[in-house]
C-alpha cells in the first residue's frame, strides 16, 4: 500500500514537472511561510508554484510592467492601486496574516531597551547606525515614529536607506549596522540577525498581507485553490508558528 502510495506520488510530481507552474509574486513578509508551505500548497492545488519574492513595491513595479503572474500576495494598499489599473481582480482579496515591525541586531549583540517610546527614543539616539529597507512596507511607520519621537533629523544621517530586506539585514549581520527596523516576520531572513522584540504601545503599526488573483492569470482556477489553502487551517498555523497574526 505504501509503495502504492509512493509511486502515485511520484507520477504526480513527474506530471507537475510537464505542467506549466502558478506563478505566485510573493511580499517578503510572509516569505518564511510561504516557503514553508510551498510543498504542501502544490499537493493541494496539483501542480508546482513559481514564486518571486521581493518587496510589494518592486513587485508592484514588475506587475506594471506586464509581467504574467496568476498570484499576488501584497499589502492592500499596493493591492488597491493595481486593482484600479485592471491589474489585479477587484473582490478576490483575502486577508492571509499581519505582522508587527521590530528591531533586529546581530546575533548575541546585548538587546537594546526598547521596552517604551521613551526608551526606543533613547536607544536610536544613542546607536551608531540604523538600517531599514527603502521601499519596505515598513518604511511608513518607520517614518511615523521618526516624527512622533521628534528624532527625525537627528538619526537621518545614521539611518542607511538599503535596497531591500536581506541588504538591511547583512548590515547589521556584518557590523556595519547596529541594528535594524523591519517587519518582524523578516527579521530572520537573514541568518546571524536575530529579533530583538517589536515596537512598543502605540508606535506599532501592523501590516497586512493578502493574496489576489491577477486579472489576466492563466490558470486563475488553480490560483484560487491556492489562495483556499493559505487560509486553511494547516496554514494559518504555519502563519502563527512565525510569529504573524491571522484572523
Amino acid at each position: 500500500m505504501k509503495k502504492t502510495i509512493a509511486v502515485a506520488f511520484l507520477a504526480a510530481q513527474m506530471s507537475w514537472g510537464q505542467a506549466a507552474p502558478v506563478r505566485v509574486f510573493s511580499s517578503n513578509g510572509v516569505r518564511t511561510t510561504i516557503a514553508a508551505l510551498k510543498t504542501q500548497c502544490e499537493r493541494a492545488v496539483g501542480r508546482p508554484l513559481a514564486i518571486e519574492y521581493g518587496s510589494s513595491a518592486a513587485l508592484k513595479r514588475k506587475i506594471d510592467a506586464g509581467e504574467a503572474f496568476d498570484i499576488a500576495i501584497l499589502t492592500p494598499e499596493v493591492i488597491a492601486v493595481l486593482v484600479k489599473a485592471g491589474k489585479i481582480a477587484d473582490g478576490t482579496a483575502v486577508e492571509l496574516a499581519r505582522v508587527g515591525v521590530g528591531f533586529g541586531i546581530r546575533e548575541g549583540a546585548p538587546k537594546p531597551d526598547i521596552s517604551t517610546p521613551e526608551a526606543v527614543k533613547q536607544t536610536l539616539l544613542k546607536a551608531k547606525s540604523i538600517s531599514i529597507a527603502k521601499e519596505g512596507a515598513s518604511r511608513g511607520t518607520i517614518d511615523k515614529m521618526f516624527a512622533r519621537l521628534g528624532i527625525a533629523q537627528a538619526v537621518a544621517s545614521k539611518t542607511k536607506l538599503e535596497a531591500g530586506t536581506e541588504q538591511a539585514g547583512e548590515s547589521v549581520a556584518e557590523g556595519r549596522s547596529e541594528l535594524d527596523i523591519l517587519p518582524l516576520s523578516e527579521i530572520p531572513l537573514v541568518k546571524g540577525v536575530q529579533v530583538a522584540g517589536p515596537l512598543p504601545g502605540d508606535l506599532q503599526n501592523y501590516l497586512r498581507f493578502d493574496a489576489s488573483l491577477g486579472t489576466h492569470a492563466k490558470e486563475p482556477d488553480l490560483a484560487k485553490k491556492a489562495i483556499q489553502f493559505l487560509t486553511s487551517p494547516a496554514a494559518v498555523a504555519a502563519f502563527k508558528a512565525k510569529g504573524m497574526e491571522t484572523k
